[in-house]
C-alpha cells in the first residue's frame, strides 16, 4: 500500500479518521473482538506501548492487544474515551489523552487512569503509528482502588482476584 507522505492529509480528513478510530474502538470494547482493533493500523505499522514494548506490523499488534484486553485488568475495560485531542497537520498526527474507564464497581464513582495517545495517520482511514505514554504505576493504583469498591459490591472475577493476588499483594 502506497501511503501519502507525513502531512499531506488536511486537518479534516485527520479529524475524520480520528472520529472513525474513536468509534471503531468503542465498538470493538462493546464487542470485545479485540482482533479488530489491528485492522486499524496498516500492514507495516508501529505500536510503541511503554509498558509492554514495541511491535511491528498489523499482526504482532494483533496477538499483543487480543492477549492484553482479554485478561484482567484490560477485559474490565469498556470504553476509552477522548478528554482532549490536538491535530498536528504538519505531522499528519493526532495527539490525545484517552481515559481508560473499569466497568462500575457498584460504587458510582468513575474508575480508571488516562494515558496520552500519538497517533500518526497513514491515509485511507489507516494509521501507521500509535504510542502510548503512561506511568504503569498509576494504572496499578487505578486497579487497586477499582478491585477495592469492586469487592465490596461483590463485582469481582475470578480473574481480577487471581490477578489482585499475584501482582497487587
Amino acid at each position: 500500500m502506497t501511503t501519502a507522505p507525513t502531512g499531506s492529509w488536511s486537518r479534516d480528513e485527520l479529524e475524520v479518521a480520528f472520529r472513525d478510530y474513536q468509534d471503531e474502538v468503542e465498538r470493538i470494547a462493546g464487542s470485545g473482538d479485540w482482533a479488530r482493533f489491528a485492522d486499524l493500523f496498516t500492514e507495516d505499522a508501529t505500536y510503541r506501548e511503554h509498558a509492554y514494548g514495541d511491535f511491528a506490523g498489523r499482526e504482532q499488534i494483533r496477538a499483543w492487544i487480543v492477549r492484553t484486553m482479554s485478561a484482567f485488568p484490560g477485559s474490565e475495560m469498556p470504553h476509552f474515551p477522548i478528554e482532549w485531542y490536538v491535530v498536528d497537520e504538519e505531522r499528519g498526527r493526532i495527539v490525545c489523552e484517552v481515559w481508560n474507564v473499569l466497568r462500575d464497581a457498584g460504587d458510582g464513582e468513575r474508575h480508571g487512569a488516562s494515558n496520552i495517545t500519538i497517533l500518526t495517520y497513514a491515509g485511507d482511514g489507516l494509521w501507521s503509528r500509535e504510542e502510548d505514554v503512561y506511568n504503569p504505576a498509576t494504572f496499578l493504583q487505578a486497579t487497586k482502588r477499582w478491585y477495592a469498591a469492586a469487592q465490596q459490591h461483590g463485582r469481582t472475577t475470578p480473574d481480577g482476584d487471581a490477578w489482585m493476588a499475584a501482582f497487587a499483594g
